[in-house]
């Protein structure tokens, strides 16, 4: 079963077409610019195809995105298939699903629109989403079966005392103002990943699953299900990230906002886009850059290291508390994956924890799902690469068979 997977942003857009049973890539790449001039990068997987480079490619919208990709994926010489009829279905990420969603589901008329009546909660996501959707259709055709996957679904196992803010309550009631969490799919992922290398079942399991980036958040998973995450209402809560500032005081944005006349479009611009550890350090939003300046005695990159490997250790304690105790912690994705510098720091001090010092040796691998924990250490620790692609073609086709 081929599946195409969909992640599409207000002007780019990533793919990759995957086999879900064997969990085989056939090929992936990338649309960027659209609507401005065109890039567009097509990666075959298969051997004796040649990878193309990136190359400008008119894409006034995602449909010409899509076209441009399904060509691909059928050309004589590099293409992985020999028709579009080969695609059994399309996946989509989905940011945010509110309330309505707690699984995947088959895209009809009637999701769409409750997909678009989520649009005020991700502004920013959910109608670039859309936009991929309509596009998939478009190229397509209404024949060719899709399915939205949720990064919000996850998280709605999420008891009302871990979702609701301490607001006035009709602000829920009436604007749906509540904790939603993201990146679920990645957490879901790694979770169920986390049961089979210990080899029991999952409703068994205590886990706290890390999703380390430029954009992170933290899941507290009881027995499969979350019951609490770092990120809320939208994906600027919780950890300091990249560029956003994660969790902080509601009123130093009215101090600002007085102090320097901003609005609060300004003001958002600067939690989102120019805060984190860029902001705290001045020099970036990656962890490569930020190592490589507080090795030359950057005070300000090492402090920005400092106050994000706190905060992530913060939440451990905290999610420990919340289920009473953990099997297993697990670090994922771009930041989580591949600094183990980090992941020694997050867990040192949880000796209280039963959290022993990391094996060293285990900790400098990369790539692999691995068991970093150290000698006599009662709680794992695991590195698992998050694959949500993955995750969003095994829901689809799942659901598609189901149909």
């Amino acid at each position: 079963m081929n599946i195409l997977v969909i992640n599409a942003g207000s002007s780019s857009l990533k793919y990759q077409l995957l086999d879900p049973e064997t969990g085989r890539l056939l090929a992936k790449g990338l649309c960027e610019r659209i609507g401005i001039d065109g890039k567009f990068t097509y990666k075959p997987q298969i051997e004796g195809k040649a990878e193309q480079k990136a190359i400008d490619i008119p894409m006034p919208t995602h449909s010409e995105a899509i076209g441009a990709v399904l060509n691909a994926l059928v050309d004589k010489d590099n293409g992985v298939l020999s028709s579009m009829s080969e695609i059994d279905a399309v996946g989509h990420r989905v940011v945010h699903g509110g309330e309505r969603f707690a699984s995947s589901v088959l895209l009809t008329e009637d999701v769409i629109k409750a997909i678009e009546a989520c649009n005020p909660l991700a502004p920013l996501h959910n109608p670039a989403n859309l936009i991929g959707i309509s596009a998939c259709t478009d190229v397509l055709g209404k024949e060719t079966p899709q399915v939205a996957v949720f990064d919000t679904a996850f998280h709605q196992t999420m008891p009302p005392v871990a979702y609701t803010y301490p607001i006035p309550y009709e602000y829920y009631e009436q604007d749906k103002v509540r904790r939603y969490g993201f990146h679920g799919t990645s957490h879901r992922f790694v979770s169920q990943r986390v049961a089979a290398m210990l080899g029991r079942p999952i409703e068994e399991l205590k886990v706290i699953t890390c999703h380390l980036g430029n954009g992170s958040s933290i899941a507290a998973i009881q027995g499969g299900k979350c019951v609490d995450t770092t990120m809320g209402l939208t994906p600027l809560a919780g950890l300091p990230m990249g560029t956003r500032a994660g969790d902080m005081d509601a009123g130093v944005m009215e101090f600002l906002m007085n102090k320097y006349d901003l609005s609060i479009k300004e003001m958002m611009n600067i939690l989102n886009k120019k805060s984190g550890v860029q902001g705290i350090s001045g020099v970036s939003s990656d962890f490569r850059d930020l190592y490589a300046a507080a090795d030359s005695g950057n005070v300000r990159a090492r402090l920005a290291i400092d106050v994000f490997a706190y905060s992530v250790k913060k939440y451990i304690g905290a999610y420990a508390a919340v289920m009473g105790g953990v099997d297993a912690i697990v670090f994922t994705a771009g930041v989580g994956e591949n600094n183990p510098a980090l992941r020694s720091q997050i867990v040192e001090g949880l000796a209280y924890m039963g959290v022993a010092p990391l094996n060293e040796t285990e900790n400098a691998r990369r790539g692999d799902e691995v068991d970093v924990s150290g000698q006599g250490s009662k709680v794992r620790v695991l590195v698992i690469p998050t694959n949500e692609e993955l995750m969003i073609a095994m829901d689809t086709a799942e659901i598609v068979k189901q149909r």
